[in-house]
């Protein structure tokens, strides 16, 4: 899977499971195999992992799958508010481009299954959708749900036209693809090579009618604390995290990784792929997360935190925080609160 197995609420069920009994499927049906009791669907604070979503979405697919548009209807469900603070971060944006910073950096807040990413070329920005790591059984269920909730969102931050100028599908076309264009106001171009939804380019930096940057600010530093308590409960990538803390100025390679481990260097390479991460990108999480910090907390010089993470020179450090965040130390630092 591309996801990681990072928890989540459990509040992604509870809606999956209540349009599966609108359509008579019972609720044990939809829990089969995913280790989720009727007493935990109740409880709207517990946690589940995605594998134990994706069983039930496995379930209710294999039933009631054959209903049309049934993605479509299930991401219809997926308001902002359903996603706590995640949602609340997204809603209070200042601009698309911000809310698509937040959205990205802290998907595994959200409950997709397809990965989203956002690129811009020659102006243009566009959401690429990769499905490819979602099992072939419920690819077309999920690629529905999450488009359309991504489409719920937008509207939600800013009422009105949508601002799509195309969208492709891989997915052949279906009989209700009319449904389509009536949820994104155009009509997708089905049987195209990668999913990809190209947005007009003044869209970006319009101002949203919610947005409060000190409290999106506020949000998503609380994001940025949530994700790490969840990602600190994940397996062997957290014990390489907790390692690379130990001493992040002199981070060991893989190689030298694997052998602490008593692991080989493959083993360590595949283990970490299967929950959804890699060494680069490990080392480069705990290399951000402490910078913010530094940044936040220190009054160091940049050549000091660059040295307190590893980097031999601050220029590396510059570049690394300009791909990791989008913006230089000194900007980062400029707006944090006085």
């Amino acid at each position: 899977m591309a996801h990681t197995e990072v928890p989540r609420s459990i509040v992604s069920v509870q809606l999956l499971t209540r349009l599966a009994t609108e359509q008579g499927m019972a609720i044990g049906d939809c829990l089969t195999d995913s280790r989720i009791s009727p007493e935990t669907l109740a409880d709207t604070h517990a946690e589940i992992l995605p594998s134990q979503e994706l069983q039930v979405v496995r379930n209710i697919v294999g039933r009631i799958g054959h209903l049309p548009a049934l993605g479509l209807a299930a991401g219809a469900r997926y308001h902002l508010s359903v996603y706590g603070v995640w949602g609340f971060a997204l809603a209070t944006s200042p601009t698309p481009r911000a809310l698509a910073d937040i959205a990205m950096r802290y998907l595994d807040l959200s409950f997709a299954f397809i990965r989203f990413s956002v690129e811009i070329e020659n102006g243009v920005p566009s959401v690429h959708m990769d499905d490819d790591s979602v099992p072939a059984e419920v690819r077309q269920f999920l690629l529905e749900r999450d488009l359309a909730a991504m489409v719920n969102a937008l509207t939600e931050v800013m009422p009105g036209k949508l601002p799509f100028r195309s969208i492709e599908l891989k997915c052949p076309e279906p009989a209700y693809a009319t449904q389509f264009q009536e949820l994104c106001g155009i009509r997708p171009r089905f049987g195209r090579p990668a999913n990809i939804v190209e947005m007009d380019p003044e869209y970006l930096d319009t101002p949203l009618p919610q947005g409060n940057e000190l409290v999106s600010r506020a949000c998503e530093d609380y994001c940025r604390r949530l994700m790490a308590r969840k990602h600190r409960r994940i397996g062997l990538s957290a014990r390489v995290r907790d390692r690379l803390l130990q001493a992040p100025n002199r981070m060991p390679g893989i190689d030298e990784l694997a052998s602490e481990l008593h692991m080989a260097p493959r083993s360590l390479r595949r283990k970490l792929q299967e929950e959804g991460t890699s060494y680069r990108a490990l080392t480069e999480e705990v290399r951000q997360t402490l910078a913010e910090e530094l940044l936040k907390t220190a009054k160091l010089k940049l050549d000091e935190i660059a040295e307190r993470l590893g980097y031999a020179e601050s220029a590396s450090f510059i570049h690394a925080f300009q791909r990791w965040t989008g913006m230089s130390p000194g900007a980062y630092r400029n707006r944090l609160p006085r």
